[in-house]
């Protein structure tokens, strides 16, 4: 029975039998649907791997231990280029981002053609993962950190460009208004009063995508695009788990680290 707030209260209304059997018809399409879904994954399934997965986590785990720290020594270069392709990247994206959503926001884009094609490179470049971009990318320009740094960068766009659009279109119109009584240009207009009011918000996604992109460059080197993932597939490979464990903790402390100066700037900056 749906629930109808009214003055005097909730009433509740039964609802017409041709609803109720469209609701139940709707469900079951749903049913039916999960039910295929989980038959072709199951079909594909080698259950004998899943029931023996609990057994192979443990002996793995027991492998992990303990951490090979004298392959520290080795891992000092691979996560300082992990920093630097999450950094550059960075950088990269929102020196993109920034135009592209001043030219997606309905209040500042020029026309409404250039509005749409702006929204098209959003839309194009958060469409694909940041890994996938990296295969593309390694062969185009190779392998190393380099195709690593233009993935980051490309996958980061779309995201960045949507919050920043979207901030750019909540600003205080009235602030606008009373710049442009004066008599001010378009570019008055725009660094007097459109950027005061959002670079707040374009220098948090700024660091927030920076905490983002370390997590991802990690993965990357997976494909031969540089950072600390090129060790871990090394290690994986070669099965030298005691190496993994000590890559895997790298990371996480480079994570915990990113997370924290991240939450410090912008809490500094807001």
């Amino acid at each position: 029975m749906p629930k109808i707030d009214t003055a005097d209260g909730p009433v509740w209304q039964r609802r017409r039998t041709s609803k109720q059997r469209l609701i139940w018809f709707g469900w079951l399409i749903a049913v039916a649907i999960a039910a295929y879904a989980w038959h072709l994954i199951s079909e594909k399934t080698i259950w004998f791997f899943v029931w023996d997965a609990p057994q192979q986590m443990v002996d793995i785990s027991r492998r992990m231990v303990p951490p090979a720290w004298s392959y520290m020594d080795v891992l000092w270069k691979p996560i300082w280029d992990t920093l630097n392709i999450a950094t550059i990247g960075s950088m990269i994206s929102m020196a993109i981002a920034i135009p592209v959503a001043f030219a997606a926001a309905h209040n500042t884009t020029p026309h409404k053609l250039v509005r749409a094609f702006a929204l098209l490179i959003i839309v194009a470049t958060r469409s694909i993962n940041s890994l996938v971009w990296a295969l593309l990318l390694v062969v185009i320009v190779g392998p190393g950190v380099l195709a690593g740094t233009l993935a980051i960068g490309i996958r980061s766009i779309g995201g960045c460009a949507k919050l920043l659009y979207e901030s750019i279109e909540e600003i205080n119109q009235t602030q606008v208004e009373a710049i442009e009584a004066t008599g001010a240009s378009p570019a008055q207009k725009m660094i007097y009063g459109v950027l005061p009011q959002v670079l707040p918000t374009f220098a948090g996604v700024g660091v927030f995508r920076w905490d983002v992109n370390v997590r991802g460059s990690t993965i990357l080197g997976i494909v031969g695009a540089g950072g600390i993932g090129v060790q871990l597939n090394g290690s994986i490979n070669t099965l030298a788990w005691t190496q993994v464990s000590m890559i895997l903790l790298v990371i996480l402390v480079a994570v915990i680290l990113s997370e924290w100066i991240s939450a410090k700037v912008r809490h500094a900056i807001i």
